[in-house]
């Protein structure tokens, strides 16, 4: 869908969105070090990266090209960004505080002859346009590491833009 048919939808809210999409945020995923899960620089927030991590804190790990399918990692970016969207509600309070999905950086753990890191990294960026519409519309890089923490199969970090 071009960014001019994403501006032509009827304005619903994220969460009207969420809902029809059968999506219960979780709470927001607890740092696993010394870090926070945001940071806030004026209209801009800096998501730390979350992982593709269940409700009942199971983690979905292995690498991709490998053991780990690109479905399966689409699967696994897709909960990832539910993570970060769970982070964002928790930032701002209201979803529909988001001006703008800025930037993504998709993280895949995958063999070294892998090469499909942005059909991976597709699982968020659809879920993110799914839920904004044209506010989801994001700058991204997807790139390939040789291992993640605890050997997760992907991490992605955001850039949001938001409003006062």
């Amino acid at each position: 869908m071009s960014f001019s048919e994403l501006a032509k939808r009827p304005e619903t809210t994220p969460y009207d969105r969420l809902e029809a999409l059968g999506i219960v945020l979780p709470p927001p995923p607890t740092p696993i070090a010394n870090f926070v899960t945001h940071v806030r620089e004026g209209n801009l927030v800096f998501l730390s990266g979350q992982g593709p991590t269940e409700p009942d804190g199971r983690q979905h790990t292995g690498k991709v090209g490998g053991d780990v399918s690109v479905a399966d990692a689409y699967d696994h970016a897709r909960l990832t960004g539910i993570n970060l969207i769970s982070v964002m509600h928790d930032a701002l309070g209201d979803l529909a505080r988001v001006r703008r999905i800025v930037k993504l950086l998709g993280m895949v753990n995958a063999t070294p002859e892998f090469t499909e890191h942005p059909a991976v990294m597709n699982g968020c960026s659809d879920l993110f346009i799914d839920v904004f519409g044209a506010r989801g519309v994001h700058a991204r890089s997807a790139v390939g590491f040789g291992s993640l923490p605890g050997q997760i199969t992907v991490e992605i970090e955001a850039v949001i833009a938001i409003e006062d």
